[in-house]
């Protein structure tokens, strides 16, 4: 008896997580953007503030969901993405509406080279006796 409510304890701790993020308009708010028409300010009363929006050349905001499963201590799996685009042209009229998913998604390379910075890097020695000395007994006091 014991032994089974433990094991039922121990296994829903390692129950999985599904978390849901992110700002997906449904299909009737998208609807009611229209490529040719509809300005930015539209845009944003229709379908909110964008999740991110484009850095270099045309502007296009981007509404992005996904949806994640957690498992105990293991790296969160992407169970679901979806990415609206909404592109705009020079005067701020939208041009197009796309839907994005796993296949419009391409491997971004990580540049792994630091910067180096000024300055000495301490050792843990240096860390923990670094400051003996550094203070004297005529600094003011609050009291």
């Amino acid at each position: 008896m014991i032994v089974g409510g433990l094991a039922a304890f121990l296994l829903t701790g390692c129950a999985p997580i599904v978390d849901t993020r992110g700002n997906l308009p449904t299909q009737d708010r998208l609807s009611a953007v229209k490529p040719g028409r509809s300005t930015r300010e539209d845009v944003s009363s229709v379908l909110g503030t964008p999740s991110s929006t484009s850095v270099f050349g045309d502007e296009t905001w981007f509404y992005i969901s996904s949806k994640t499963e957690t498992f105990a201590f293991f790296e969160p799996t992407v169970l679901e993405r979806k990415v609206v685009a909404v592109d705009f042209d020079a005067k701020g009229t939208v041009k197009g509406v796309r839907m994005l998913d796993e296949k419009d998604a391409r491997e971004i390379q990580v540049v792994t080279r630091e910067t180096p910075s000024a300055g000495k890097e301490l050792g843990l020695l240096e860390q923990l006796i670094g400051n003996i000395g550094r203070f004297s007994d005529d600094a003011p006091t609050t009291r």
